[in-house]
């Protein structure tokens, strides 16, 4: 069932993070409701068994844009422990379902607002995406190697690791204290602020003066030869970490180095270096220097695809991918002794469970099926 088996989250239909941080409660066992808006088309063409972040919850349909809408919206926060908006700020208030409304509905709620600037500041009400949030932080000037431009590190820095993740991880912080006290609140979950958390090691390394700010010249952006990616001789690419003395001695050892080994951390040779390595990693096949490095402790791992990635053994051994309707996707995480999470479903059709979650919330069918004629139900 999942450690939060028992606790109830509505969560109004977004993209990105919001969907992000529902699964990952859903997976955890709690009982996640979408709310979709009436459309009429398909939110997405890809089939709902590949929308990943889309499992784990139940759907219903309603017209937020009708009065009666929020009037439903409302019932449902009733028996509900948390709730998550994905819009942007003052658009909830006007619909009948901003925080004042649902805390006066149930004063135990986690009201958790997603959104990429916050609900204060400047940019608050400005339209953005991960690249915009993580450029203002930072992280985006950092990541690329030397003489380059900045590389965008898909959409997993703002959307999902400072985005969704936060987002989870302060719902759960407020579920934790309405247990204690009785009392909700409002949780402000910005990605640009989640962006510089996750960036915070890298900030502390800047201000102590051992991160510059060039790109590819540093520790751990591509800079140094013994944390690098390398092509082999078949085109493919393996990874190296060799980040502590020992790993660096014992890859140089593993590589024929030992007669005159280069210094690890003088800066000004590390080009040389990396020249040199990546000489040596195109003389033989990624599969080749899996089978030389892959069982020691260089700190080594090949660049898989994404196709190849839950093929690897190691993978494989962790079940750390689960079939849901024959695709494989990422199983949940992290994993519980006693309690461990699961995939309840995959991403429903909208609308797919409104009757069920409507009568467990007190409808009758005759108001159900009013509601539905009025256009309030999809």
């Amino acid at each position: 069932m999942g450690p939060l088996a028992g606790f109830r989250i509505i969560e109004l239909a977004g993209i990105g993070p919001g969907p992000m941080g529902a699964m990952m409660l859903g997976d955890m066992g709690a009982d996640v409701i979408r709310i979709d808006r009436p459309a009429a088309e398909p939110d997405s063409a890809i089939p709902e068994h590949y929308l990943v972040h889309e499992r784990s919850r139940r759907s219903i349909v309603v017209n937020l844009r009708n009065p009666e809408g929020a009037r439903v919206v409302l019932r449902l926060v009733a028996s509900a422990d948390g709730l998550i908006d994905p819009f942007r700020p003052g658009v909830a208030e006007p619909l009948g379902i901003g925080p004042d409304a649902c805390l006066a509905a149930n004063e135990r709620l986690v009201y958790a607002r997603m959104t990429g600037w916050g609900q204060d500041g400047p940019l608050a009400a400005t339209a953005g995406h991960d690249i915009n949030y993580i450029a203002l932080t930072g992280v985006l000037h950092a990541v690329g190697r030397a003489a380059e431009s900045p590389v965008p590190p898909l959409n997993l820095v703002g959307d999902y690791g400072g985005g969704g993740m936060l987002l989870a991880f302060g719902i759960v912080c407020g579920l934790l204290e309405a247990q204690r006290t009785g009392r909700g609140q409002v949780v402000d979950t910005a990605m640009v602020d989640g962006a510089a958390l996750l960036f915070g090691f890298i900030s502390g390394q800047h201000g102590a003066g051992i991160w510059t700010d060039e790109r590819g010249v540093n520790l751990l952006d591509s800079g140094a030869p013994f944390y690098n990616v390398y092509e082999t001789s078949d085109g493919k690419y393996v990874s190296i970490g060799a980040i502590e003395p020992q790993f660096y001695a014992l890859l140089l050892d593993k590589l024929g180095l030992t007669a005159e080994p280069p210094p690890q951390m003088d800066k000004r040779r590390w080009p040389e270096v990396k020249r040199r390595l990546q000489g040596i990693f195109k003389t033989r096949t990624r599969d080749e220097w899996c089978r030389l490095l892959g069982d020691s402790d260089v700190c080594f791992a090949p660049v898989l695809s994404i196709a190849e990635a839950p093929y690897h053994h190691h993978a494989q051994a962790r079940r750390a991918y689960v079939d849901v309707d024959g695709f494989l996707q990422p199983a949940p995480a992290p994993r519980f002794s006693r309690t461990p999470g699961g995939v309840r479903s995959a991403a429903p059709r909208r609308g797919a469970h409104g009757d069920e979650v409507l009568a467990e919330c007190g409808f009758g069918p005759d108001e159900i099926e009013a509601l539905r004629r009025a256009g309030v139900l999809g």
